[in-house]
């Protein structure tokens, strides 16, 4: 006979044994609870096990919580009718008190205390009030309870009744510990006067009864309740324990078969081993991942084959959670607990899922998330600025080294000076932007012209308009032959490709914009150690994505670089080409244009008469195209208003007028009041609210007059280095109206320096306008400068290195002082009297001798002549004549009239009004002048070459 073979019993086995003995105990109603860990009968326990217990638990903790629930609102719902109640009473018998004719007669009365106290008294004791008491307008008690407190002020707050309001509140005094109702009622008079108050008080106590009664019933029902709840649960628990004897073996079994199943159809793998390590259950998943034999239970971990590492783990039985191990081709999460019964370790439980498959898609996921970093840090660092050489810069320093190990940027030669592409004839393309690895050779320097052959990507991506990409390198693709390559563009490499970069892959992507082709982009992967590999399908689209994004950030920086040229070149043709010769000022000026924007800033220097010049200096709103010719409409109307010789705040006030009618015109509402693109935007030429600052210096007084609207204050520098800045009130810019402008006069001794500039100066230093003027005067603090030296040294301290360009532009004008001294002046006081005129002519050829200007001596006499003889006949004394040698002989008749002389055109017969037209003829120029005393008519007569030097010794350059 064959020796029986002793096989170790499955768990299932062993439970169904194990059960099946406690199921005859429990059909011969044993005790089935043979747990030792379970609680013993006739042991206490303050929280039930059973689930008898806890419903019956829950029940009575809910009937406990709904009954103190139901006594809280009663108990409030009565102290909420008390306490109303109680305030009914009280103003019901203060207001029933006060209105009483014996109250205000016993408020008339000498002695309102004897009247009132019994009165009161009597009161109380019928209404059932804790207290009456009457007090005087100011709070005098005329009765009270307590007679000792009889015409002592009270305490409490009366004054909305001495006001003639009734009002109630609660209190809380100190003979009464439980809260009141407390209601003060005025005493009126025939007069409507309060002439005292009547206060009542009820406390709340007094007249809570509802809940006295109430409580008992509630309280006897809710027992009731809670008693038949608790021995109902009671007797359902111990019939519910009596039927089912806790859990029966049928519904054991079932529900270890039930378990069985699960285990051996989850899609996880689990094994179950003992202390030893030996495996006691091995699940059908798990025999399929780790491929195990079929008789695997009860052998130990280590003779299962498993690989090391996983070995190793079952064999320790530590604790582990989705730790990853190899098995075979898969690529296991594992995660091992130990199993514990009455505190002890019974063995462990290891679980296995398959997470291959989850491993390749999480590499997926993070090489797409990556892509998507790259496409926003690229949105993000691409386009930063309006240049395209730069952008280029920015694509190339992007995609290298994440994306690629190589990138070139090659565009349009007519591209990257601003012009418009000529559809699909990209023209020569000139090498814009580059950056290989480090160490890598570069084929091309950037700024070289490159020539791509035919069948080169590069050239069949500019002709396609499509990117190509070459995954494999170039002189592997070139060695294949031309018989195997039918139907497929030969790649012969270019002089970007094989040649340079042999063991490169490549994709081309076009630069397109607007239906044209800029340029194209080339990328390139090396399949040395270290390279990022081949390109791959998904890597076309991310570098068209790429391309394309950029080459719309260059289609925008071309076409702001046009119109940024053009406005330059408009600008710089509005602006002065020279300065005019006036020995006034030597100046000498800079402009710079904006980097990025090119605004309206602009500067002038205009002669007036009497050798008197002017300096400006101006910005307008806005930039572009339409702000350089707002700058230049502006500076022609300052032209015309300088030959008006108004002072400057009147110069202001006429170019504000003529600001604003230039915007109705425009259709834009005057004052400032403009739609969001107006200002600066390519809508139009905006002049509102364009800034302008207006000096005046006249070399014979040497003082400067000088008026501001919205424009930063002008410097002063002094002889001795000393700069500050002249105070002259700043007014609203140009265009906004509505207030007058104001001028300062200024003393200026020779050789000083006026320094006019725009904002652009300060904002490019510091934001901060103070700031940016405390760096100003200190760069121009310096004596013994030249107007040419002091440009130099604010443009060097601005940008040191002369070559960059600041953000706005700027307009900087440097004027030092010159002085007409008395040796070029002459100056007589006219009498009224046309006999003197002969007198007066006679001293002024003997100056015009002297000045060695005989020449001039005949006309001189007949425009004197002239003037000095209307302004006896139609003007008013005091008359002054005044001669000026400058590089013209000016002639100047002041008076104190306002009457201005005009030019008319005499007839035949009439015997004067020819003598202003005579002078016309004779003179250069002639013009007149209004002045805070009256007016001065002058003229200029032109002398001869030698003749024309001014005080300086020599014309201005």
């Amino acid at each position: 006979m064959p020796r029986a073979v002793n096989r170790p019993r499955t768990p299932l086995s062993l439970i169904r044994r194990r059960f099946s003995g406690r199921r005859e105990a429990l059909d011969q109603d044993a005790d089935p609870d043979t747990d030792p860990a379970a609680p013993r009968r006739g042991r206490f326990s303050p929280f039930p096990r059973s689930i008898a217990g806890q419903m019956l638990a829950l029940a009575v903790t809910i009937a406990v919580l709904l009954i103190a629930a139901a006594t809280t609102v009663l108990v409030a719902q009565d102290r909420k009718e008390a306490t109303r109640e109680a305030r009914t009473r009280a103003l019901a018998v203060a207001e029933t008190f006060a209105h009483s004719p014996a109250v205000l007669d016993a408020l008339k009365s000498a002695s309102p205390s004897t009247t009132l106290q019994p009165l009161a008294e009597a009161t109380r004791h019928d209404a059932r009030v804790a207290y009456i008491v009457v007090t005087n307008p100011k709070g005098i008690r005329y009765s009270h309870p307590d007679p000792r407190a009889i015409g002592l002020p009270t305490n409490a707050t009366v004054w909305p009744a001495t006001a003639g309001h009734t009002f109630t509140d609660q209190v809380i005094g100190k003979s009464l510990h439980s809260p009141s109702i407390r209601a003060v009622v005025p005493v009126f008079d025939a007069r409507h006067t309060v002439v005292g108050t009547v206060m009542t008080g009820v406390p709340v106590a007094s007249v809570v009864h509802q809940v006295d009664g109430q409580l008992p019933p509630l309280l006897g029902s809710a027992g009731i309740a809670l008693a038949l709840s608790m021995g109902g649960i009671a007797w359902l628990s111990k019939r519910l324990r009596r039927q089912t004897h806790g859990l029966g073996p049928t519904e054991i079994t079932r529900m270890y078969e039930h378990h069985d199943a699960v285990l051996h159809a989850v899609r996880e793998g689990v094994l179950i081993a003992d202390r030893e390590r030996r495996l006691l259950l091995a699940n059908d998943e798990a025999h399929r991942l780790l491929g195990l034999p079929t008789d695997v239970q009860g052998r130990h971990a280590d003779d299962l084959a498993l690989g090391p590492a996983l070995t190793r783990l079952l064999a320790s039985g530590r604790v582990a959670t989705d730790e990853v191990h190899p098995a075979g081709d898969r690529l296991l999460a594992v995660n091992q607990q130990p199993t514990y019964w009455n505190g002890r370790v019974l063995g462990t439980v290891t679980t296995l899922r398959d997470t291959t498959e989850l491993r390749s898609l999480a590499g997926q996921a993070d090489v797409a998330r990556e892509r998507l970093r790259l496409l926003y840090d690229a949105g993000m660092t691409i386009g930063t600025t309006l240049d395209v050489s730069r952008t280029a810069g920015e694509l190339v320093a992007s995609v290298v080294p994440r994306f690629a190990d190589h990138a070139v940027v090659d565009l349009s030669d007519s591209v990257l000076h601003g012009e418009e592409p000529q559809g699909d004839d990209t023209g020569p393309l000139r090498r814009a932007a580059q950056l290989p690895l480090p160490g890598a050779a570069s084929p091309r320097a950037v700024g070289e012209l490159v020539d791509f052959p035919p069948s080169s990507p590069q050239a069949l991506s500019l002709k396609t308009k499509r990117p190509v990409a070459e995954p494999e390198p170039a002189e592997e693709l070139a060695e294949v032959p031309v018989e195997e390559a039918a139907g497929v563009a030969q790649r012969v490499p270019g002089p970007l490709a094989s040649p340079d970069l042999p063991d490169h892959g490549m994709i081309a992507v076009p630069l397109r914009a607007r239906g044209a082709v800029l340029g194209v982009v080339s990328l390139f992967r090396t399949r040395a150690p270290g390279g990022a590999g081949p390109f791959h399908t998904e890597d076309l689209s991310l570098a068209e994505e790429l391309v394309n994004h950029t080459a719309v950030c260059i289609d925008n920086a071309r076409r702001y670089a046009r119109e940024h040229a053009t406005a330059v070149s408009l600008q710089r043709s509005l602006l002065p080409h020279g300065l005019p010769e006036q020995n006034a000022v030597d100046a000498a000026y800079r402009y710079l244009p904006g980097q990025a924007t090119t605004a309206g800033s602009w500067f002038d220097v205009i002669p007036l008469s009497s050798a008197r010049v002017a300096l400006v200096a101006g910005d307008v709103t806005g930039h572009g195209l339409h702000a350089a010719v707002a700058m230049g409409r502006l500076r022609t109307a300052v032209h015309n208003f300088s030959d008006l010789d108004l002072v400057p705040d009147e110069l202001m006030a006429r170019l504000d007028d003529l600001v604003i009618r230039l915007d109705r015109d425009e259709g834009r509402p005057a004052g400032g009041e403009r739609s969001p693109g107006d200002a600066g935007d390519a809508n139009g030429s905006v002049l509102t609210g364009a800034t302008c600052l207006y000096v005046v210096y006249d070399p014979v007084r040497r003082q400067c007059v000088m008026a501001r609207a919205g424009h930063p204050p002008p410097v002063l520098i002094l002889p001795d280095g000393t700069a500050d800045f002249p105070r002259v009130r700043d007014c609203l810019p140009l265009g906004l109206g509505g207030q007058p402008f104001e001028s300062l006069t200024v003393d200026v001794p020779e050789n000083s320096r006026l320094v006019l500039y725009t904002d652009g100066l300060l904002n490019h230093h510091n934001p901060e306008p103070a700031t940016g003027q405390d760096w100003l005067r200190q760069v121009l603090a310096r004596p013994g400068r030249s107007p040419q030296e002091t440009c130099d040294a604010v443009l060097d301290a601005l940008v040191p290195d002369r070559l960059g360009h600041p953000g706005d532009d700027i307009a900087l004008l440097v004027a030092r002082t010159r002085a007409l001294d008395d040796a070029h002046l002459a100056r007589w006081d006219v009498p009224a009297d046309p006999a003197k005129v002969a007198e007066t002519r006679a001293a002024v050829e003997r100056r015009l001798t002297a000045w060695g200007l005989d020449d001039t001596v005949f006309t001189t006499e007949l425009i004197l002549s002239e003037l000095i003889t209307n302004a006896i006949r139609y003007a008013s004394p005091p008359i002054e004549l005044r001669l000026l040698r400058d590089r013209t002989l000016i002639c100047e008749v002041s008076d104190a009239s306002s009457t201005s002389p005009h030019v008319r055109r005499a007839a035949t017969t009439d015997e004067g009004g020819r003598g202003l037209f005579l002078i016309s003829q004779l003179t250069q120029r002639w013009g007149t002048r209004y002045t805070s005393r009256g007016k001065v008519v002058w003229t200029e007569q032109s002398l001869s070459t030698g003749e024309e030097e001014g005080p300086g010794g020599s014309a201005t350059p």
